[in-house]
This record gives structure tokens, sequence and C-alpha cells, in this order.
């Protein structure tokens, strides 16, 4: 599956919930998210613009690999995502594996996420509201979608930002923003 995702930085929830609630879209889920992202002992991730990632949602455990980004507009990547059992056991153990391998801990993204979602053109998409920590609230469009629909979706996510008003979309990660932060703070 290739993920096409734009991200807008510091976002007025409340009126992009209205313009939302007004787009016809439907709110999902609340929760916090706990991403424990991993380098690679044989490669920099930061210099081929990968990442993995242990993601905990509650006792809900998912390990992730996301791809380079594919163009200069939007976050477009391959993203492969796998469940992994669920609790504190079962995280520790996999990051204990990783860890064996060589992989070690880079940064813990924390956030709190709302999600909404919109059907537009004939693509699911997800709209999330997130606090990160460190970084403030952030908006995020994302459409999962097969290869051979890669340009009608981006398309579609591109028309839907600017539907809801969005506009200056942040490229970088969550990850590469804390980073980017700490590094400045240092």
């Amino acid at each position: 599956m290739v993920e096409v995702e734009q991200k807008f930085r510091g976002v007025d929830f409340a009126a992009l919930e209205q313009r939302l609630r007004a787009a016809g879209a439907i709110e999902g889920d609340r929760h916090a998210e706990a991403d424990h992202y991993f380098n690679a002992p044989d490669r920099d991730f930061a210099l081929t613009d990968e990442a993995l990632r242990i993601r905990r949602v509650g006792p809900t455990n998912y390990v992730t690999y996301k791809g380079p980004k594919r163009d200069l507009h939007t976050k477009t990547r391959t993203e492969i995502e796998v469940p992994l059992g669920d609790g504190d056991e079962t995280a520790d153990g996999f990051t204990r594996l990783l860890v064996q391998l060589g992989y070690r801990l880079v940064a813990v993204v924390r956030k709190d996420r709302r999600t909404f979602h919109l059907e537009r053109e004939g693509f699911s998409l997800a709209v999330t509201l997130d606090d990160v920590a460190g970084l403030g609230p952030f908006a995020e469009l994302e459409i999962g979608v097969a290869e051979d629909k890669l340009d009608a979706a981006r398309a579609t996510l591109l028309r839907v930002a600017q539907e809801l008003g969005l506009a200056d979309s942040e490229r970088r990660s969550y990850l590469e923003l804390l980073l980017s932060k700490k590094a400045k703070s240092a």
C-alpha cells in the first residue's frame, strides 16, 4: 500500500472541526499514541528518508516501515504496517529483538490524536487532529491506496486540503521536527 499524506502545522482545531462537519466528515476515535522510532545498523534512516517504528495505542502494538517520500508536494511513500500482539511485554520484547539486531532507539513521539473520516471522489480520507508533545497542533490528511490509483489519490488529497482551508504543508515527519528542535536547543 502507498500512503498519500499531507501535514499542516499550527491548525486551529475548533475551526477545522467546523469545516470537517460541514464537509460531511464523521468523527472517529480519540486516543494517545507513542511512536518509538529506531535507526538501522546498516544505514542511516535520516539519510535514506525511511522510518521504522513501534506504535503503541493503549495496549495495542504495531510495527511500521515507511519508505522514502516520492514527491515534493505530499508525503507519498510506501507504508507497511503489521500488528504485533497486545501489551507491554510484547512491545518490550520486540524492542529487545530490534536492539539485539543492532537497531537503536532514536526518539519517542507522543501525541493525542482525534480522527475524522471523509469520503471524496471514491477515496476514504482520514483527517487527524494531532496534539504532538513538544511540537503543538497539527492536522494530517491521509489516503491509503494501491499503486495504480496513486495519481488520482494525490489530486484528491490536494483538493480536500484546499477545501478545508489547509495551507503551508509540512513535509517533515514528527520525528524529524522533534530531532530538529532538539538539535537547535543543544
